[in-house]
C-alpha cells in the first residue's frame, strides 16, 4: 500500500489574492499552436511571494542569501503539523504546551484556507515563539498565512528571529485536510538568483 500524499500548495491562477500592492498573477500566451508553432508558450507575471513560497534570508537582511544560494536540506525531511486554530492574533509559546521535538514545524491556523479573498487579520507567529522553537532545534517553520509577521508589521520581528537562528520560512501553505501529526516534507524553492523569495510546490507524504 503506497503512502498518502498531500499537496499543500496554493494553485497559481488569475485572481489569486496577493499581498496588497503586490504583482498579481497573470499569464499570456506568446506562441500558440494556431500560429503555426509546434508548441504553446506562456509568459508569466507574479511576485516571488505569490501563493505558497519560501522566504530567503535576503527578504529580511540586505546581506542575506538569495533563493539561489540557500541549502536545500532544511526543506526536505520529517516535519510536524501542529493545529493552531483559534489561538488569536499570534501564536505564543504558551499555545504550544503539547509540542514535541521536530526539525520542521508547520502551523495550521485556518479552518478553511481563504482562496478567494485577502484576509488582513491573519494569525502570525510571535518573535519569542520563533526564538523558543530555535532552542528546541527547529530548522524550518511554516504557516498557512501569507507571512509569519502580521500585515501591519513595520519591524518584522519574527523574520529577524528566524534570521538570528538561521532557520527557514514557508508561507502560504494549504493545510485544510492535513491531520495533526508527523510527515515527510518536500518543499523545494526555485533557485532564483537575486530573489528574496521563491514560489514552491510543497508536498507532505505520510510516514509509514
Amino acid at each position: 500500500m503506497s503512502a498518502r500524499i498531500w499537496d499543500i500548495s496554493q494553485r497559481l491562477r488569475p485572481g489569486l489574492p496577493v499581498w496588497p500592492g503586490d504583482t498579481e498573477f497573470a499569464h499570456e500566451r506568446t506562441w500558440k499552436m494556431a500560429d503555426g508553432s509546434p508548441v504553446n508558450v506562456s509568459r508569466l507575471s507574479m511576485s516571488t511571494h505569490t501563493g505558497t513560497h519560501a522566504d530567503a534570508p535576503l527578504h529580511y537582511d540586505e546581506a542575506g542569501l538569495d533563493s539561489a544560494s540557500s541549502t536545500l536540506e532544511p526543506y526536505i525531511g520529517e516535519c510536524l503539523v501542529v493545529d493552531a486554530r483559534g489561538v488569536g492574533a499570534a501564536i505564543e509559546v504558551g499555545d504550544l504546551p503539547h509540542l514535541h521535538s521536530a526539525d520542521r514545524i508547520l502551523f495550521r491556523t485556518y479552518e478553511t484556507f481563504p482562496h478567494e479573498a485577502w484576509e488582513t487579520g491573519f494569525t502570525a507567529i510571535a518573535a519569542e515563539t520563533i526564538k523558543w522553537l530555535a532552542l528546541q532545534g527547529v530548522r524550518l517553520v511554516g504557516i498557512d498565512t501569507p507571512s509569519i509577521d502580521p500585515q501591519d508589521s513595520k519591524t518584522m520581528d519574527a523574520h529577524k528571529a528566524v534570521l538570528a537562528a538561521d532557520m527557514r520560512i514557508l508561507e502560504g501553505l494549504v493545510l485544510d485536510d492535513v491531520p495533526e501529526g508527523r510527515y515527510e516534507l518536500i518543499a523545494l524553492p526555485l533557485p532564483l538568483a537575486g530573489a528574496d523569495a521563491s514560489p514552491i510546490r510543497a508536498i507532505l507524504r505520510e510516514l509509514t
